[in-house]
């Protein structure tokens, strides 16, 4: 069994990481502004996030805010790709931007900082308030 599975462009891969699960790590450099991964979406509601929150799902959805502080009316998006697995850090080397196109919402993951082959890319998680506080997140 492999222990890296790569994406379909090669320039990214998943492996596990020691007391945090999967995690998204750089084959190729990205320099900052460099467009990580695309992926679409599927976005619910609250009345659909109160059943989600009860499985174990919760830990790969994304908060989408649209502005300084407010949050999109769907709020809560499932997003399909390497992306959903992208690890938490406060000093992130990475960012998610969102778009709407005609097919839907889609979500990009963009470089901050310069990202060398092998270092693991991570964001903020915006969500952080939604988690238990039983939850340790590992930097």
């Amino acid at each position: 069994m492999a222990d890296k599975i790569f994406d379909r462009s090669n320039s990214v891969y998943v492996k596990n990481v020691p007391r945090k699960g999967r995690g998204v790590f750089a084959n190729v450099p990205f320099k900052v502004g460099n467009l990580i991964e695309r992926a679409p979406t599927w976005g619910f509601d609250d009345a659909d996030g109160s059943l989600i929150d009860k499985t174990g799902l919760f830990e790969y959805y994304f908060v989408r805010h649209c502005g300084e502080g407010e949050i999109d009316p769907k709020e809560r998006y499932v997003v399909f790709g390497f992306i959903s697995v992208v690890n938490h850090s406060l000093n992130p080397n990475a960012q998610i931007t969102w778009s709407d196109e005609e097919s839907g919402a889609w979500a990009s993951i963009v470089a901050i900082k310069d990202i060398n082959i092998d270092d693991e890319i991570t964001h903020l998680y915006s969500n952080l308030y939604a988690y238990s506080p039983s939850i340790k997140f590992v930097e």
